[in-house]
């Protein structure tokens, strides 16, 4: 395999759990592989655990839309280099980066983030009840799981959730490879212009949020604090929800895990981090372009080469994680990258692992006969798009 392969070929997963099959021959034969991306750029793609974060954590990668080849597309759409946008600091460099991040940092720190714990429990307790009402078979996804990390985040933000269907449509558009780009451009138009509203309401009358303590900031324009808005609804809501629902899933799959599980609750935590090492839901959009000509692996990245890691398939590297394919929730999982790695690393994980604990734990304890509704194979799948999700997961008990 020496010729560059396209950009369709890790999209071309199949599987409830696994990643595309190709990573495998990829690691072993070339683990930095040429690639060829939408609109004809030809770079690179890694697959291993090493080169992932040695890519990710070298300063000579930049993440800048501006310079980089987005490796999918989106509702069909080669996405093109683009200027920078102001607040959306996911695709800048330092010092820009720094600066809007250093924003955030203390709002997401461990200590901070586990004072939400007693709330975030109330919030699965009380979809837990809802499912309840509703009734087995149901939907844990519409039912438990997306309105779980909904309210919670939108309360962290400071959108009022009575108010989702302004913003959320936007959200579940942005991460569905197949939805109509007009649909999306004017659902996105229209959350930006509610999230204006919100701000100016909380300038008149702030509450205990994030866009209250914002507006603190004079140097941060309304532009820049929609952004940053925008950026933390939508990073943070779909990838945690997918994250519990294909979990539940996962669990419900390999019965003798839940078994473990359900015998010593004390695993949860080690089980949340195998659950995210394993099944890896942020899939496709992980690229840095080089900034000067680097040495990878044997080979010359040359400047304005981009390059795609896959954080499912580092995460699957046998190099680094024993029997990888395997579900094992007694496995030491330290080092796993689901939320990325060096600077860019997931800003929010600290919040996501405690909705996380909440959400499992909640299940657990409620059902203890929790099972699929329908057979694992007709579990419908979202196989492409930035995240990796269950489109509903049928459950009874």
């Amino acid at each position: 395999m020496t010729d560059a392969i396209s950009f369709e070929v890790p999209w071309a997963r199949t599987d409830k759990f696994d990643p595309p099959a190709v990573f495998g021959s990829l690691r072993e034969e070339r683990p930095l592989a040429k690639m060829v991306y939408p609109d004809g750029h030809v770079g690179w793609i890694v697959s291993s655990y090493e080169l992932v974060r040695e890519v990710l954590s070298d300063p000579r990668f930049s993440h800048s839309c501006e310079i980089g080849h987005f490796p999918v597309t989106h509702q069909g759409q080669v996405i093109p280099a683009s200027p920078l946008i102001p607040g959306m600091f996911i695709h800048m460099d330092p010092p820009e980066h720094t600066r809007y991040r250093r924003l955030l940092t203390g709002e997401f720190t461990v200590r901070r983030t586990s004072r939400l714990t007693a709330h975030i429990e109330q919030v699965a307790a009380e979809q837990i009840d809802a499912m309840r009402a509703h009734g087995a078979p149901a939907d844990l996804v519409g039912t438990f799981a997306k309105p779980l990390v909904l309210r919670v985040l939108s309360a962290l933000v400071g959108l009022p959730y009575d108010e989702r269907d302004r913003y959320l449509h936007a959200v579940t558009l942005l991460h569905d490879a197949e939805a109509d780009p007009a649909e999306a451009a004017a659902a996105y138009q229209q959350a930006g212009a509610f999230f204006d509203e919100v701000i100016e309401r909380r300038r008149k009358k702030p509450e205990d949020d994030l866009i209250s303590a914002l507006l603190t900031d004079e140097d941060l324009t309304g532009e820049e604090l929609r952004n940053i808005v925008t950026l933390l609804l939508f990073a943070g809501y779909e990838t945690t929800e997918s994250a519990l629902a294909v979990g539940v899933f996962a669990l419900l799959h390999h019965a003798d895990q839940l078994a473990s599980l359900r015998a010593d609750p004390a695993k949860l935590d080690a089980a949340i981090e195998e659950l995210l090492r394993y099944l890896t839901v942020n899939q496709y959009h992980t690229y840095r372009t080089a900034l000067e000509d680097i040495k990878l692996d044997g080979e010359v990245i040359k400047k304005g080469d981009t390059v795609t890691v896959s954080l499912p398939a580092a995460n699957r590297d046998p190099a680094k994680f024993g029997c990888p394919a395997k579900l094992d929730i007694e496995r030491d999982t330290s080092g796993h990258v689901a939320f990325g790695f060096g600077i860019h690393q997931c800003l929010g994980q600290n919040l996501a692992r405690i909705e996380l604990r909440a959400g499992f734990s909640a299940l657990l304890r409620a059902f203890p006969e929790l099972r699929l509704a329908v057979a694992a194979d007709e579990v419908p799948l979202r196989l492409k798009g930035s995240v990796f999700a269950v489109k509903n997961l049928p459950v009874s008990w």
